[in-house]
């Protein structure tokens, strides 16, 4: 086996230096295009939904023009899950959305693979916190789940945090996201008072 490797190992140090710098870079940027890509059709393909923020862990309140965003439907009672086997410690799972009286979405119902919905319903995909799992080895649905969808954290101009950060607190922020029939979300707006004040471009 070594032996059929030994020519192999003699084109690779053969290869120079700087090829092999430039093919990582090129890796690099291809990866980097591919993720922006794939947020663009996000932005552009997905149903919007508005989200309320809430107050979140005043440990965790701001990374300097980080914005650390917490969702009502962050924290989920578990309904039909509650101490029912869980496929990891971290299991994905699926929240069916609709909107209220005041076009909010809030959460419907919680379930371990994806199920049909009716518009303006929505699925979106999301991942049970670790510490939220529940029995001997962490493999049970706690009765309360923490769940995060990818969208807890915004990065504003500088300066502009702590003005966010306030009407968090005071639940004067909403979030527009998009959202993917996969039930992949990305954020696409912020609204303040009900006003835009940053919207991601997509094209």
């Amino acid at each position: 086996m070594i032996e059929a490797l030994a020519p192999l190992a003699v084109f690779w140090r053969r290869i120079p230096k700087a090829v092999l710098f430039g093919a990582a870079i090129l890796i690099q940027c291809a990866l980097l295009i591919v993720m922006v890509v794939d947020r663009m059709q996000i932005l552009r393909d997905g149903t919007e939904v508005t989200l309320q923020t809430r107050p979140v862990d005043p440990r965790d309140l701001l990374r300097g023009d980080y914005v650390v965003l917490g969702y009502d439907i962050s924290q989920l009672p578990a309904g039909a899950l509650a101490n029912q086997p869980a496929a990891a410690r971290n299991p994905i799972v699926f929240v069916k959305l609709a909107p209220n009286a005041d076009g909010l979405y809030e959460a419907v119902s919680v379930h371990t693979e994806a199920v049909a919905v009716t518009p303006p319903e929505v699925l979106i995909r999301g991942r049970v916190n670790y510490g939220a799992s529940c029995g001997s080895g962490r493999r049970a649905f706690c009765d309360k789940l923490a769940i995060s969808y990818n969208l807890e954290g915004y990065f504003v101009p500088e300066g502009e945090g702590r003005k966010l950060e306030q009407a968090r607190n005071q639940k004067k922020l909403r979030v527009v996201a998009a959202v993917l029939p996969s039930g992949r979300a990305a954020i696409k707006r912020l609204l303040l008072d009900g006003e835009p004040v940053y919207d991601e471009p997509w094209l």
